[in-house]
Formats: structure tokens, C-alpha cells, sequence
């Protein structure tokens, strides 16, 4: 087993200039992290991406927190596992709970990797911290560290958890503020499609008393015919 150093890579100071406020925020919820271990259910969502994957591969875990459930199930599969996450204390927790995962402070939207590396990248609770306006840059950046035929899994928030039909603003999430942001379900389509990732499907999921979208994209293999635009 590969235990990584217990400080993880910074990138860029781990976090884009706007975003301190939800940084503040992720560093009270790690405090409390351990009375929290376990509320958010994901085995049958990871069951079934995993029916989807090869049996051993390289996953990219994006806003990966404290590296559970989601790193720790891969890593408990052989996987190799590589988590991103702008807050350095969910990657002080993820240092203990999956020391095997390689650990980068970084803003997912700054960090720097290799294109092609990855067999699956995951983000679980976190790209709707991101202001939707970075979405379409974001998920093209997903699609050159994937490899063809590597998924995308991530949660996308909604109407079902914001009320709106679009969105950019503020929610209660165990006594904190966070920062929310998201398009329809069809305009993140048409963008995930523009950009050269194919649809899977989404599915809404109600998880720990939350519902939210869990979208799944894959990198077409090479010569597979162009997907048409969302309708």
C-alpha cells in the first residue's frame, strides 16, 4: 500500500479568489466531520458505476473531501485514486481516513493534470459549488483528463433542492452558508455534449434527506459517432 505524504500538493494557494467564504465554511463542517461520518448513503449509486468501469483502474476525485465514501470504495477496489480539494482541513481528514489517495490542495477549476489519465473522475457534492458560468470550461477540462470511454459522475443541484429554476446563491447546509450554483438539467446537457461528452443519464436520488441529480458523462471512444445536440 502507497501512503501518501500527510501534506497535500498546493496548487495556486488551493483556492480562487472569490470562494473564501465556502473555504470558511468546509473548514467549520470538517470539525464536526466525524459526527457526520456515515448520514450520506452512496453504495448503490457507487455499485453502479462500478458495474459501468473496468475492474481496476485510475479515478480523479474532484472536491474529494475527506475521501469518504467515494475514494475509500475505490481504493478498497485497487484502484489507484487522486483527490482534489481547495480545503486543507477535509484534506487533513482524508490524510487519515485514505492515506493511499494521492492528495492536491487546489481549485478543481485551476489544478493541472495529465490529459488522458484517468479512467473515471467523480464529483460528489461539490461542482455545484461552482458558479455555472465555469461549467462549461470545467467539464472540457474533464473530458481531456478522461480516457476514452472513462465516466464522469457527479451531483447536480436542481429545482428539487434550490427551488429555482437557475441559480446562484446561498443555503443552509448543517449550520453553515454554502454557495450553490446550477443551470436546467438541459442546458448542462447541451453543454456537457458541446464539449465532447456523451450523456449517459440522471438520475434524481434522494440521499441523507437531500435530493439532488446524479448526472453520469462519458468520453466517446475513438471513432464513435458524434453525439447530436441536447433537445
Amino acid at each position: 500500500m502507497t501512503v501518501f505524504a500527510s501534506e497535500p500538493r498546493i496548487v495556486n494557494g488551493g483556492c480562487m479568489g472569490a470562494d473564501h467564504q465556502l473555504l470558511a465554511a468546509y473548514d467549520a463542517l470538517a470539525e464536526t466531520y466525524d459526527a457526520h461520518r456515515g448520514l450520506f448513503d452512496m453504495r448503490a449509486v457507487l455499485e453502479d458505476l462500478f458495474a459501468r468501469l473496468p475492474a481496476c483502474g485510475t479515478l480523479l476525485d474532484l472536491g474529494c473531501g475527506a475521501g469518504e465514501p467515494c475514494a475509500r470504495a475505490f481504493l478498497d477496489r485497487g484502484w489507484r485514486v487522486t483527490g482534489v480539494d481547495f480545503c486543507p482541513a477535509m484534506l487533513a481528514l482524508a490524510a487519515r481516513y485514505v492515506p493511499e489517495m494521492e492528495r492536491i490542495q487546489a481549485d478543481m477549476r485551476a489544478v493541472r493534470l495529465a490529459p488522458r489519465r484517468f479512467d473515471a473522475v467523480t464529483a460528489i457534492y461539490s461542482l455545484f459549488h461552482v458558479p455555472r458560468r465555469d461549467h462549461p470550461a470545467l467539464l472540457a477540462r474533464v473530458r481531456d483528463w478522461l480516457r476514452p470511454g472513462g465516466r464522469f459522475l457527479f451531483t447536480y443541484a436542481t429545482r428539487a433542492y434550490t427551488g429555482a429554476k437557475r441559480f446562484d446563491g446561498t443555503i443552509e447546509f448543517m449550520g453553515q452558508a454554502l454557495f450553490y450554483s446550477h443551470a436546467t438539467p438541459e442546458e448542462l446537457r447541451a453543454q456537457a455534449e458541446a464539449v465532447g461528452l456523451r450523456w449517459e443519464d440522471a438520475t434524481p436520488r434522494a440521499i441523507g434527506g437531500e435530493t439532488f441529480l446524479w448526472v453520469t458523462l462519458v468520453r466517446p471512444t475513438e471513432g464513435a459517432a458524434p453525439e447530436t445536440a441536447a433537445r
